[in-house]
């Protein structure tokens, strides 16, 4: 029995493509005058998932009011859930829901992300994977960054070793401040030159 605690963006699907609509969407809902060119792309996107959500908020919005920022970070998760919650095209990467379901066999899963309050739940409701998901924390629950999250799911299942499947080096990072070995899915956002394994596709975890 392995503890497996998985990334969600750039891990297990990719909504950058929709997620950045809703966004884009929310801005210009905002009203906001310095953002009245801004457009949201996905490749913009890919560079900013994996950060707090405070962080991606700074650096797409930048030195706005404080209280406007706050509001559209608020308007823009909503309107991204929205946006997932009535996608009916499969965002995961291939084989991720199979594979999952394939390593619950022999193993405990867990998701721990820096996304917003109910976004993990949106992923697990979305993909009807519930009842093989052992715990999950993030961000936007506890206001904890990602090591400190993965601790707290350590510390909650008592578990004596894990690893975290993540694809970028701030995934790398938090998994060995919280000491786990790190899976670096290669075929995600970012880059990472020093992972204790690698996997090109998500089914790769099942030769792991």
């Amino acid at each position: 029995m392995k503890h497996l605690i998985f990334d969600i963006d750039g891990t297990l699907w990719n909504t950058t493509g929709v997620v950045a609509r809703a966004w884009t969407e929310a801005v210009k809902e905002s009203g906001v005058e310095e953002l009245k060119d801004l457009l949201i792309t996905d490749k913009m996107l890919q560079k900013e998932f994996g950060k707090p959500m405070d962080e991606i908020a700074d650096d797409l919005f930048g030195d706005i009011d404080p209280v406007k920022k706050a509001d559209l970070l608020k308007r823009c998760c909503e309107l991204e859930h929205k946006a997932i919650e009535d996608n009916k095209d499969d965002l995961t990467y291939k084989g991720v829901r199979k594979t999952l379901r394939e390593l619950a066999k022999d193993n405990k899963l867990y998701i721990v992300s820096n996304c917003q309050d109910g976004y993990i739940e949106l992923v697990i409701r979305k993909n009807n994977i519930a009842d093989i998901i052992t715990d999950y924390e993030c961000f936007g629950h506890t206001g904890l960054l990602k090591a400190d999250n993965i601790k707290l799911v350590i510390e909650r299942n008592g578990i004596d070793k894990a690893y975290y499947i993540g694809d970028t080096l701030g995934d790398r990072n938090s998994a060995k401040e919280a000491g786990c070995e790190f899976v670096f899915a290669d075929y995600g956002f970012g880059e990472v030159k020093d992972a204790d394994y690698i996997i090109y596709s998500f089914t790769d975890m099942l030769s792991l």
